[in-house]
């Protein structure tokens, strides 16, 4: 059954960006036709070519750009600014080298409100909030090393922390593990999955790996050439909770083979401006 409008969590309406007035006057944009409606709770992923849009979407979905034409609402309300209810991680984990783990993980209280108000009176409780929440993500006994004595993969773990110690709605997490081992890469897979299941913010993932895109989300959208717009869509109906062995099946390869064969195809050939194909 489709959903009212009303329950979408996030709810972009034939959206299109143009990264300056120039450019807007020329026809020449970024994205275009993004219609995108995600439920509350809803893992996606997006895939697609080097530079086809997909961090250009995912700052439309924050709030650090306004879109040239369309609305998005995110949570109900119209995004006019940068969000206070997400969260960002990022390929590099940017952590700053002058501070410990768990004084990193603590920033974004320092600097978001309500929590910046309150940081001096409720630091304790705060530091307690971050120090279980490293535990969680296997850094117990990491929390007061410096970013330096950490490996990449700590690091990174370190940077989701961050993105998620204000207790954001939405994460959005744009190529956090592609820097990584692959089966560094697949013990991260799995901590987020297992911090997803617990708590069960929504998730905006963009991604090279189409193996992480299928063992991760529940929609992945693949996106075409620039100007990016959204080609297809693909429900991932394979059941959760998913562990690393399903990697290994036949359900799951055949679904990764389908989107490489999407984007192999777009490589060769332009995408037709048509509405998104449900695969």
């Amino acid at each position: 059954m489709q959903a009212s409008a009303a329950s979408w969590f996030v709810d972009f309406r034939d959206v299109w960006l143009a990264y300056n007035d120039e450019l807007l006057r020329q026809n020449q944009f970024a994205v275009e036709a993004i219609d995108l409606n995600v439920r509350q709770g809803e893992f996606i992923a997006i895939v697609g070519p080097s530079g086809c849009g997909k961090s250009t979407f995912m700052k439309l979905a924050t709030g650090l750009k306004m879109p040239s034409m369309g609305r998005i609402l995110i949570d109900g309300q119209p995004v006019t600014g940068p969000l206070k209810i997400s969260g960002m991680a990022f390929q590099a984990s940017s952590l700053l080298p002058w501070r410990s783990t768990v004084d990193n993980v603590l920033l974004p209280l320092e600097i978001v409100e309500p929590y910046r108000s309150n940081y001096k009176s409720r630091r304790k409780e705060y530091e307690q909030r971050a120090r279980a929440l490293l535990q969680k993500v296997g850094l117990g006994g990491y929390e007061d090393k410096f970013p330096w004595q950490l490996s990449g993969g700590m690091q990174q773990r370190a940077s989701i922390c961050r993105a998620l110690i204000h207790e954001p709605k939405m994460l959005l997490l744009d190529e956090p593990f592609g820097a990584l081992d692959a089966f560094t890469r697949e013990e991260l897979w799995c901590i987020l999955r297992d911090l997803w299941t617990e708590q069960k913010f929504n998730v905006i993932l963009v991604t090279h790996d189409l193996r992480e895109s299928v063992f991760l989300a529940d929609t992945v959208y693949v996106m075409s050439k620039s100007p990016g717009r959204f080609v297809v869509k693909k429900a991932i109906d394979l059941p959760r909770p998913r562990d690393l062995e399903i990697t290994y099946t036949p359900a799951f390869t055949d679904i990764v083979h389908e989107l490489r064969g999407h984007i192999g195809a777009m490589r060769q050939a332009a995408v037709p401006a048509a509405s998104v194909i449900a695969a």
